[in-house]
């Protein structure tokens, strides 16, 4: 096998092990594969073809949570960067604190993200600019902060109240959110008013 070969083999595996086995088409570019043996290397099996410009390595290790790496690549901008934080009920159910288990992925994207082609069907986008401090990183994808995660979602008013208060029990039972953070929560009436219920309800 020629070295620069080995090279770009080498150089795609480190990109795509942070990245749960996953990378896109411009990846493996700027690793040294050229774009038109992409096709190729689908055809005798060393790629997965998992969604438009996104492949997996078919010899890597099962993801953990595959969907969430594979989406995350998709919001991805021009320069590579992920622009998509998982959010909302998905958010929610990575953090264990409720018994959703909601169907669709909830991904929140800047008010500015814009894609040509149709967005997929397993996708429920909101669109906000998050604050930094307000977004965790995982292998290969972002989500929202477990308080920002509850707030979202009183906002949205769109899940039950007791899966509100069930989220926001067990994250200040396990230290996810604290005291002091609650107090500063400010938030536009009406979900101000219930937010300060739920903490009634939790107290």
């Amino acid at each position: 096998m020629p070295r620069n070969h080995r090279d770009a083999q080498r150089r795609l595996f480190e990109i795509a092990e942070g990245q749960q086995g996953f990378f896109t088409a411009k990846q493996a570019k700027a690793a040294g594969f050229a774009e038109n043996t992409h096709p190729y290397h689908v055809q005798v099996g060393n790629w997965l073809r998992e969604h438009r410009g996104i492949y997996r390595l078919a010899l890597f290790p099962p993801a953990e949570h595959p969907d969430l790496v594979k989406w995350a690549l998709w919001s991805k901008n021009r320069d590579e960067v992920i622009e998509g934080a998982y959010s909302h009920q998905t958010a929610l159910s990575l953090y264990e604190l409720s018994d959703l288990n909601p169907a669709k992925l909830h991904m929140t994207v800047p008010t500015r993200f814009r894609r040509n082609s149709e967005v997929p069907g397993i996708l429920v986008l909101h669109y906000a600019d998050l604050p930094t401090e307000d977004v965790q990183t995982a292998q290969g994808f972002k989500y929202t902060r477990p308080l920002r995660t509850i707030l979202d979602l009183i906002e949205a008013d769109s899940v039950e109240r007791t899966f509100l208060c069930q989220a926001l029990r067990q994250a200040l039972h396990r230290g996810l959110i604290t005291r002091s953070e609650v107090k500063r929560v400010k938030l536009r009436s009406p979900a101000q008013r219930l937010f300060q219920d739920l903490l009634r309800q939790v107290a």
